[in-house]
Formats: structure tokens, C-alpha cells, sequence
């Protein structure tokens, strides 16, 4: 009702003339917590949906390697983008590029292209399957970075292994 008022009683167009571009871009492209959740679980699902579709076209004869690959490596791309929802795409890629996870998000995105890049490109898919399973490792380490100390514990029990 207030905000009916101010419009009506022209206060509105004085608000306005007040804020900066940026405040303006800032606040028309702002979504709520509950926009941010449903677009979070909406590319969430299809990401995962095009995973599952990946694995499951994987036995076609012929095309089967290509759309699976294709399926898995843009199921993934949604998953990462779906976190952007949550967060915000500036700060997801803020966190993207801290120190602890850094190197992890290069080889992330780095297997995603190259995985891309050996199925339409070199046509190798010998290669293209090394590379999705780096993207499944890197992917993994990447998600792990978020957790408090895991990755230390798993360094430290694979080397514990390895003796």
C-alpha cells in the first residue's frame, strides 16, 4: 500500500532518480530466496537427469559414446551452474578462484572442455573417456573442497595406503 502511495503521490520518481545504474541493474536483477532455490533445484534435476540419460544412452550402438559423453558433460556443466543460483553466479565464481579449491576448478572446467574437445574434434574416444573420468575425480575433489578438512583426511589416507 505504501508503495502504491508513494507512486500515486509521485515520491516514486524522486526514489528513483536517487539510485545509481548499478543499484538499479542490481535491484531488477535480484531474485528471492525462494526464485533462487527452485531455479537451484530446477538445473540441479536436469543436470542430473541429463547424467542419468548419458549413462543410459551409453549402449546405443555407434552414436551411444558420443551422447554419452555429450549428456554427462552438459549434466555436469547444470550442476555447476545450479550452484550459481544459490549463491550467486559473482560469488560462486569468487569461490571458484580461492586458494584451496583454485586449482581444482581449473582442472574441472579444464576435463569438460577437453572432454569436448576429443569427441568433435580429435574424434578420439579413448581419450574423451579418460577425460570424463577426470571430470567424475575432479568433479568429486571439487564438491570435497566445500567440506571442512575432508580433502587433508582422504591425502592423508591415501598415503597412509600407499606405505
Amino acid at each position: 500500500m505504501d508503495k502504491l502511495r508513494s507512486v500515486l503521490s509521485g515520491e516514486e520518481a524522486a526514489r528513483k532518480d536517487d539510485k545509481t545504474v548499478l543499484q538499479a541493474v542490481n535491484e531488477a536483477s535480484t531474485l528471492g530466496w525462494g526464485t533462487r532455490v527452485k531455479g537451484f533445484v530446477a538445473c540441479f534435476v536436469v543436470g542430473a537427469a541429463c547424467a542419468v540419460l548419458g549413462v543410459c544412452l551409453l549402449f546405443l550402438p555407434r552414436i551411444g559414446i558420443t551422447l554419452f559423453i555429450v549428456f554427462y558433460t552438459f549434466g555436469n556443466l547444470c550442476t555447476i551452474c545450479s550452484t550459481m543460483f544459490l549463491m550467486g553466479p559473482m560469488k560462486q565464481l569468487k569461490r571458484m578462484c580461492d586458494k584451496t579449491r583454485a586449482l581444482a576448478s581449473a582442472l574441472m572446467l579444464t576435463c569438460l572442455v577437453l572432454t569436448l574437445c576429443a569427441v568433435f574434434w580429435w574424434k578420439n574416444f579413448g581419450l574423451a573417456l579418460l577425460f570424463v573420468i577426470l571430470q567424475v575425480l575432479s568433479f568429486a575433489w571439487y564438491g570435497l573442497s566445500y567440506i571442512p578438512f575432508v580433502r587433508d583426511a582422504i591425502l592423508k589416507m591415501v598415503a597412509a595406503c600407499v606405505r
